[in-house]
């Protein structure tokens, strides 16, 4: 078996070696068995997960291929742009802004560091943590790799009319901002 890129489901994890094709991979013919019938799929299409969740592969497949030359995943390019715009943030804040476990930020950040794009500084006014920024290089990459992202946005999003866009990132926003309750406020 040949070594082949991250499965677009798991491009937010590490790979882990050779893997199946996605389903962006096949071909439409190969993706159907030609002396079956069509796969009913209707309910599925009536779920907002699973709507959200093609979406996201569809993206993903796209991010993927064009942040390549950067070295970036989603979740890199987002760490990264959370420091760019919040020059002193510190991991704790990037934890709770992007909903990432520390353990899972802790790895990224040391390869950030590792790779030269960005800074660690004492905090202003917590001697305890440390203040994220991006170094000159980091600056750079990010510059590009933003020009990136908006652009695959842009390509990705085509078949929708600017207001269309908009309004699906508006209620897409209504969903996962959700405001606590009692509950998990206490």
């Amino acid at each position: 078996m040949s070594e082949t890129a991250p499965s677009t489901a798991n491009a937010l994890r590490r790979p882990r070696g050779p893997r199946k094709p996605t389903a962006a991979e096949l071909t439409p013919e190969s993706a159907l068995d030609s002396t079956g019938p069509e796969i009913d799929t209707s309910y599925l299409e009536t779920l907002l997960g699973y709507n959200a969740r093609r979406t996201a592969l569809a993206v993903i497949t796209v991010f993927l291929r064009r942040m390549e030359p950067y070295g970036m995943r989603p979740v890199d390019f987002s760490v990264v742009s959370v420091i760019a715009h919040n020059p002193g943030v510190t991991s704790r804040q990037i934890c709770a802004a992007l909903d990432i476990l520390p353990p899972n930020l802790v790895g990224m950040i040391k390869s950030l560091h590792k790779r030269g794009l960005i800074l660690r500084k004492p905090h202003p006014t917590d001697r305890r943590a440390q203040g994220l920024h991006l170094s000159a290089a980091g600056q750079r990459l990010y510059r590009e790799a933003q020009a990136t992202a908006t652009s695959l946005e842009r390509d990705v999003a085509d078949r929708l009319s600017t207001e269309e866009l908009q309004t699906l990132i508006g209620l897409l926003r209504k969903v996962y901002r959700r405001p606590a309750t009692p509950a998990q406020s206490g």
